[in-house]
């Protein structure tokens, strides 16, 4: 379930929320402007804190979700990594020492607030755990991959759990700054959710219903006090804006973005390949890298039978370029590297020594070739040909897929 990216990074298909809070927009369509925009966030908000939460409003960030030293860099949102096919919707804080033993830092809780959902999971490393907070109904945020819980929160799980582990009805008051677990060995998950103001760039939002949190995923700079603010940025790798990171990069009617294989159910995959383990074996997605967002990155669930992140070749087309009237479009694709602004490669698993980090593929062999055509605004036709070089390729074959949004 985990693999390196920069650094060994949590390779997680999540539990969803579920599909409820879809259910409820969709059956009581908007007839209020912004009343039932207000409702609307409300509602899910609400779905998303198990109905435990109170008020409306974007809330504060006053604590770093770990002390300052323990850390040594915050990766943005928007990596591609493994079976993460699609633009990741969390950032990863990064411990100094990465291959610590579990529970070696502890993990705070970074503002008020109640304590809603927290959620298990058993690995080959032992269990881990996933937190929701919420501040209001429409703002919340969440941890996950904490390897332990504190003594308080643990002794409240242990007695309401059920016999997989889970809580039905959590509802934890925590303060700005309070120990809520340990991590060790591997990264933090954090991000924000603020239900007021959804992302714009996904196409067709229904898509990704199976975790609904997804299209809320919001800025954690945009809410976090001056001084936490600060701290944040002095650990960011990413230089451009907007540093946080971004996960929706859609434009309809383009090549660039989010597809999904025909008939697997969007974000949520097939049942067939949910069963399976592989949920993701349908995704794909042709996004800016999330350090160097001027370069593109193909993100494949499926390519020789497995997920896999190649870049393409900087003098290809522009994918926020390619239109049905731009027809096949092939590219090279290569594996990279960063380079840090003194021209040495970066380690991955440091703050690196210069600023900014550039992706580059040069000199790198050629890992196949990938041909496109939107054939609709949102039907792509794509075929993928390992250890090939473009130059030899001609035209799709009967292996070609169709994807949609």
């Amino acid at each position: 379930m985990k693999k390196t990216i920069l650094i060994a990074v949590a390779v997680l298909a999540l539990a969803g929320l579920g599909g409820g809070i879809w259910y409820f927009l969709k059956s009581k369509p908007p007839t209020g402007g912004n009343q039932d925009q207000n409702s609307a966030a409300v509602a899910a908000g609400k779905e998303l804190a198990n109905n435990k939460c109170s008020g409306t409003g974007p809330g504060m960030l006053t604590a770093l979700p770990m002390n300052f030293g323990d850390f040594s860099m915050i990766l943005p949102y928007g990596g591609m990594i493994d079976n993460h096919v699609t633009p990741i919707d969390h950032q990863y804080y990064s411990p100094t020492v990465f291959n610590s033993p579990r529970d070696t830092y502890p993990v705070y809780a970074m503002a008020d607030a109640r304590l809603v959902d927290i959620q298990p999971r058993d690995t080959d490393r032992g269990r881990e755990y996933r937190m929701v907070f919420s501040m209001t109904c429409t703002f919340l945020y969440y941890y996950d991959l904490v390897t332990s819980l504190a003594p308080d929160i643990k002794t409240v799980y242990d007695k309401n759990k059920n016999s997989q582990g889970y809580v039905q009805d959590l509802d934890i008051q925590v303060k700005s700054g309070q120990e809520i677990g340990r991590i060790g060995g591997q990264t933090l998950d954090f991000a924000v959710w603020d239900t007021t103001k959804p992302l714009t760039g996904f196409v067709n939002p229904e898509s990704y219903r199976s975790e609904s949190w997804k299209i809320y995923t919001a800025d954690p700079l945009d809410y976090a006090a001056a001084d936490i603010r600060e701290k944040m940025l002095a650990k960011y790798i990413r230089t451009a804006e907007p540093r946080s990171g971004k996960i929706d990069y859609d434009i309809d009617g383009r090549l660039i973005g989010n597809w999904f294989l025909e008939g697997t159910n969007g974000y949520a995959g097939s049942a067939e390949e949910t069963a399976m383990g592989s949920y993701a074996r349908g995704h794909l997605s042709i996004a800016p890298d999330q350090i160097d967002p001027t370069a593109f990155i193909a993100s494949f669930g499926d390519y020789q039978g497995r997920p896999r992140q190649i870049s393409l070749s900087r003098t290809s087309p522009n994918p926020s370029d390619v239109a049905v009237e731009t027809e096949l479009v092939k590219y090279n694709l290569f594996n990279w590297q960063w380079r840090e602004d003194n021209g040495r490669d970066w380690d991955r698993f440091s703050f690196p020594s210069v600023l900014p980090l550039t992706l580059y593929n040069e000199g790198f062999r050629s890992e196949g070739c990938v041909l496109f055509q939107l054939v609709e605004d949102r039907k792509l036709k794509m075929e993928t040909f390992p250890g090939k070089n473009c130059s030899g390729i001609g035209s799709f074959t009967s292996g070609a897929k169709f994807y949609e949004r």
